[in-house]
């Protein structure tokens, strides 16, 4: 049995908790220099406000606060904190103020010192927009000049900037109108559902403008953004948060995706252990990339061959070429022509650009078709959504459209992981506008990003002792099965064709396999781990006889659910996002109930046996009504559908 587990159920990371202040009749909360959910009554208003540091590669540069005063009136309050920025040096220093008033108003400020010179891409206040409320609806705009404008926010993710030049802007909610002001900047309007957060953002400096931008020591910055909120008529009560109701929709069936696993990026190939532990989930595909520029390309593609043979799955081929991709590709195909794998997909991926160039599709897909007719041609970015976007294909030549997806673009608490599930939903609907009825394959999906997309193209080895970025130790936790739950429902009811997730093996897998950690002190797992998502890849798969059908939650930040119908049978999961107790009402005409939770009392025993769902008696459910979820939890429930 796997015991120590106590960091390893819910990630291992403690976070400050939420504070509830009111200014007026707004609520919202803070945490750790951050205003968060600020609701009129009825809407929320804004998703977030934070300030932000990033440097010349587009990192952010995370503060250390000190000296955080809260000062609270029933109706009033006033934070005020100091921010440290430090690289490998002190870069910034700033004093935030935080001031909100009785007459609804928000006020955040900072007056900050430039302690050693460096370069930076942005430095100041975001203000997150929540697309729920936001999408489609007029927006007046005033500009710095003094003119004013009105356009929409976008419904579709749009690949430019949404609003420019920003001096200030008011839109409305159900009942309220909020006017936001902007001080010592000029600010803009993006669509982070490029990057798959659930949120538009307005931001400074303008992109428009050359950068990275150079502060010397000494420089002083001041910024300033001011909310007004005036009420329309009296809200008739804020939604409480103790009845959270589970609904599902009749009618529309979607077609299951296609699930499958990424090759390992550790060095050790799988072994016939893991292999076998792994066959169990029945993977669709494997997915492995292979750099046709690099002299050992084919020893790396036969041992990832050999893996996916190993699995019983087809392989996804990512295939990278360069400038010299003419040659290249009689290299693969021969390679094709003599080891004969069975393909399910073929991605076509450049060295340097982000986008599949049309010069490499047009030269390329024929030649694939005559050697391998059944594998489907893919088309797209390595990257993030937001790159296809810029650079959209022309009609011809490809099967599939594809993209990257990681939930850790611009922030990395829970709670912003949790908020960004749904925007995958929106990337799916957004490219299918662009994609000529072509299907969506969105490969990888993986919990921390692997490369530095603004930088880089493609990924190089994890290596060296120190813990590397592209390692989030959630993976292994209860959280990231229940952040990969809910990352397969927003990407199956949107009806993406195919999704890959994680990696078989190792830090950034779905087991942790037959060697221990390279990181112990960061990565607390042991030699024979079961990671949690396991199982959810595991479940989902045993359920390739049926449907995905659209399900609901009063409160999708704090309970989720994932569901799949037959004729005759319905099976779902629950997802408990948070560190608390959910009680949950369950609407459904159904027969009998019968339910498994993965949890923490049963953390230990599905971390060592990959039979857990099949081996664990499940119980049947006599009450829907306050049916209680444990912390982090994953209940599995299945019965007849009588709908």
């Amino acid at each position: 049995m796997i015991t120590d587990i106590k960091q390893i159920w819910s990630g291992g990371k403690v976070q400050k908790p939420l504070l509830a202040l009111k200014a007026g009749r707004l609520s919202l909360y803070y945490q750790q220099g951050n205003i968060r959910h600020i609701s009129d009554g009825r809407n929320e208003i804004i998703r977030m406000i934070y300030s932000a540091l990033r440097d010349r590669e587009w990192l952010n540069i995370n503060p250390v606060i000190s000296s955080e005063k809260v000062q609270r009136g029933s109706d009033n309050f006033r934070i005020e904190y100091t921010c440290n920025y430090f690289s490998d040096k002190p870069l910034f220093k700033a004093v935030y103020i935080i001031e909100g008033r009785s007459d609804n108003t928000l006020i955040f400020s900072f007056e900050g010192e430039v302690l050693n010179s460096f370069e930076k891409n942005r430095l100041g206040f975001c203000i997150l927009h929540p697309v729920k409320e936001c999408s489609g609806k007029p927006c007046e705009l005033i500009h710095t000049s003094g003119d004013k404008e009105i356009l929409s926010f976008p419904s579709l993710i749009s690949a430019d900037q949404s609003f420019l030049d920003l001096k200030a802007m008011i839109w409305d909610t159900e009942n309220s109108k909020c006017r936001l002001e902007f001080t010592g900047e000029i600010f803009e309007t993006e669509d982070q559902r490029n990057w798959t957060d659930a949120s538009f953002k307005t931001y400074c400096t303008p992109l428009s403008l050359p950068g990275p931008v150079k502060l010397s020591t000494g420089e002083k910055l001041s910024q300033k953004i001011e909310l007004k909120v005036v009420e329309k008529d009296s809200p008739s009560g804020i939604i409480g948060d103790s009845a959270i109701k589970i609904s599902f929709e009749k009618g529309e069936k979607i077609n299951k995706p296609e699930i499958g696993i990424g090759c390992s990026t550790r060095v050790n190939p799988l072994t016939e252990n893991e292999a076998r532990l792994l066959k169990l989930v029945n993977a669709d595909h494997y997915r492995y990339d292979i750099y046709l520029f690099e002299q050992e390309w084919m020893t790396k593609a036969d041992k990832s061959l050999s893996e996916a043979r190993a699995l019983g799955c087809k392989s996804e081929l990512a295939l990278f070429f360069d400038e010299n991709y003419k040659d290249q590709i009689d290299n693969i195909i021969k390679w094709i022509e003599d080891r004969k794998p069975e393909i399910s997909v073929i991605i076509l991926l450049h060295k340097t650009a982000y986008v599949t160039p049309g010069e490499l599709l047009e030269h390329t897909s024929h030649l694939f078709r005559q050697i391998a007719p059944s594998a489907r041609i893919c088309i797209g970015t390595n990257a993030n959504f937001a790159e296809i976007n810029r650079e959209r294909p022309a009609e011809q030549g490809f099967d599939l459209l594809t993209y990257s997806i990681h939930p850790q673009e611009h922030a990395s608490d829970n709670l912003t992981l949790i908020e960004n599930l749904e925007a995958q939903k929106y990337t799916v609907e957004s490219a299918a506008e662009f994609s000529f009825g072509r299907g969506i394959w969105v490969s990888p999906v993986n919990l921390q990003r692997r490369f530095n997309a603004n930088i880089e193209n493609y990924e190089t080895a994890v290596q060296g002792s120190s813990f590397p970025a592209q390692v989030d130790s959630r993976i292994m936790s209860l959280f990231g099965a229940c952040w990969t739950a809910g990352s397969i429902k927003y990407l199956s009811e949107s009806g993406a064709k195919g999704i890959t997730y994680y990696e078989a093996a190792g830090e950034r897998g779905i087991i942790q396999g037959d060697y221990d950690p390279r990181w112990p002190d960061y990565f607390k797992s042991k030699a024979g781990m079961i990671f949690p998502v396991f199982h959810i890849l595991k479940w989902f798969q045993e359920g390739s006889n049926y449907d995905i059908i659209r399900s609901h939650s009063s409160l999708p930040l704090k309970v989720d659910v994932l569901a799949m119908q037959t004729d005759r049978k319905i099976r779902f999961v629950l997802i408990n996002y948070t560190h608390h107790f959910q009680n949950v009402t369950i609407n459904i005409n159904t027969g009998k109930l019968y339910s498994l939770t993965l949890e923490t009392e049963s953390f230990s025993a599905a971390a060592s046996d990959p039979e857990w769902l099949s081996t664990c008696t499940s119980k049947e459910i006599p009450d829907l009504n306050n049916l209680s979820l444990s912390p982090y939890s994953i209940t599995f429930m299945e019965g007849d559908s009588n709908d």
